[in-house]
């Protein structure tokens, strides 16, 4: 094996990544070294790589946190898996297993977490290291191009819908049917929910309806409270995937008494409510986490039989800022998986 990779590196807040050979990291005793096929790419990369949010990762770090690819190197603790085994690298790279949350399976709350692009180096590179204990098999017979959206976009957005207390039969409306919001699409069709798509481009809109969504209404044309109040009395359950702030006021205006908005998407700075809204229609506002590994486990076995496929364009590692740029402006149907050879 080579002593070097290809990595692509945020070195600057803002700035384009680096494209660099650096050394392949070797896996200490609880760990495994991975090496990648492709990775996804989430808006969660481009508000890292631009440090967006208050908790800041420290720089140089590797970004990418949807990798999938094969078992090269195994540490001296581990026992379940070898070399070969085909194993995806989540947003949630460890967590403390002790805390009050990772006893009472919210191990997505632990205060202590470390997560993979982030605060420890990802996946926009050809290795990356992985703690053992949360390297997820991949299911037979999911391709490895396939599995690497579920790793952050599929498992938010099935764990957020989860959220919603929705049932079989109600209705849901997904603000938002980009990375995320169009496999929310097909996460609620599987899950036998009725589903409303908003957005504001007609292109996704109809991405929407081809992947089942029982009725779609472009925002910029509609106001999306008023249509859904007015053809359904109200939705019982709100998914945002949506990086605007306006998406969470539409969101919530579309609710019937006693309805639950779900929030995953994560746009920069703050939202108002109507406080005499949510009090006077019992609305709850819930946010969602990405996942735990066993709502990661349910996500990938959702695509393995076939019930979740995402839209994937793939391109090479080299092709990583020009795909962010892309992100940033909205341009992106479905999800880019970057190819690392």
């Amino acid at each position: 094996m080579a002593n070097t990779m290809k990595a692509a590196i945020a070195e600057e807040f803002g700035k384009p990544l680096q494209l660099k050979e650096v050394e392949i990291p070797q896996p200490q005793a609880e760990q495994v070294l991975v090496k990648l096929a492709v990775s996804g790419v989430c808006h969660t990369d481009v508000h890292a790589a631009d440090g967006d949010w208050p908790v800041k990762p420290n720089i140089p770090f590797i970004p990418g946190h949807e990798g999938v690819g094969h078992v090269a190197e195994v540490g001296s603790h581990v026992t379940h898996l070898e070399k070969g085994d085909h194993v995806g690298i989540p947003w949630l790279h460890t967590a403390c297993s002790r805390c009050e949350y990772c006893v009472t399976g919210q191990e997505n709350f632990c205060p202590t977490q470390e997560n993979t692009g982030y605060s420890v180096n990802g996946t926009f590179a050809e290795y990356v290291l992985a703690d053992a204990n949360h390297a997820t098999k991949i299911p037979q017979p999911l391709e490895s191009t396939d599995a690497a959206p579920i790793l952050c976009a599929g498992v938010t957005t099935y764990r957020g819908l989860k959220e919603t207390h929705t049932k079989p039969g109600d209705w849901v409306v997904i603000s938002g049917i980009g990375g995320l919001g169009h496999l929310a699409v097909q996460y609620a069709k599987a899950m036998g929910l009725r589903v409303i798509a908003l957005s504001r481009t007609p292109k996704k809109l109809e991405l929407a309806q081809e992947l089942g969504a029982d009725k779609t209404i472009n925002v910029s044309e509609t106001d999306p409270g008023q249509a859904v109040q007015d053809q359904i009395g109200g939705a019982h359950g709100a998914l945002v995937t949506a990086v605007s702030t306006q998406a969470f006021h539409q969101a919530v205006s579309t609710l019937q008494r006693s309805g639950t908005c779900s929030m995953v998407g994560l746009p920069p700075g703050e939202f108002p409510l109507s406080i005499f809204e949510v009090i006077l229609k019992g609305i709850d506002i819930q946010g969602s986490l990405v996942g735990t590994r066993a709502d990661l486990r349910e996500a990938l076995q959702f695509a393995a039989e076939g019930h979740v496929k995402p839209a994937i364009e793939t391109q090479p590692l080299e092709a990583v800022n020009a795909t962010m740029e892309r992100l940033k402006k909205g341009e992106v149907n479905g999800r880019v998986v970057l190819t690392m050879s």
